[in-house]
């Protein structure tokens, strides 16, 4: 979706997200003449890795559920809610900003992370707090993508994807569901009508 003219410029019906069909719509909006300013993306692994040639976005409600998945919505740890603290302030920071409170964090709390535990049952050790561990690994990849719409102000790019998520996936769940009964040849030719309706609807 183009998000400034909220035009569905291309998709593909597919059984699962492969990175292939990412590669694929790519090559096909290029084909077509399309100039890509910027890319927001969800998160899933390996993506930003296609449109490495642009500035990429990371959706911050995507990063906050993940990290709340891994620290969960109230965390009894101290460390879990120093890091969730340091998550709130993610909209209203900067990249230096927020690298530098996430550091301190991690300096802060190292020993705490390094912290391991023995299993009896099978002789091995792991990580005490591996989801706090993954919490902190997430948001330190994703850093790179983090503040692009902040660092790229001329792009007025959005640092979500709601507007196709809510806009426009949300409606046509609904569409789908009302319509269950029907095959998925009839499905699919719901879907391809939607979205080439879309724009005229708004």
């Amino acid at each position: 979706m183009d998000s400034i003219t909220h035009e569905i410029l291309i998709w593909k019906h597919i059984q699962t997200e492969r990175l292939d069909d990412y590669k694929y719509l790519l090559v096909e909006l290029l084909a077509l003449g399309y100039t890509i300013l910027s890319i927001t993306i969800d998160g899933k692994r390996g993506v930003n890795s296609v449109f490495k040639d642009y500035p990429v976005q990371m959706c911050h409600f995507h990063q906050k559920r993940i990290i709340q998945r891994y620290i969960t919505l109230h965390p009894k740890l101290e460390a879990s809610q120093e890091f969730k603290r340091i998550m709130t302030r993610l909209k209203y920071s900067d990249e230096t900003r927020f690298t530098k409170a996430l550091d301190i964090w991690y300096i802060k709390y190292k020993s705490f992370l390094d912290e391991v535990t023995f299993h009896s049952d099978s002789g091995e050790y792991s990580f005490t707090h591996k989801k706090l561990i993954a919490a902190y690994r997430s948001i330190r990849n994703n850093l790179p993508y983090l503040f692009t719409y902040k660092n790229h102000k001329k792009l007025n790019l959005s640092n979500t994807t709601n507007l196709i998520e809510g806009g426009v996936f949300s409606p046509l769940k609904i569409l789908i569901k009302i319509h269950r009964g029907l095959s998925k040849n009839l499905k699919l030719k719901i879907v391809d009508d939607y979205l080439v309706s879309y724009k005229k609807r708004e």
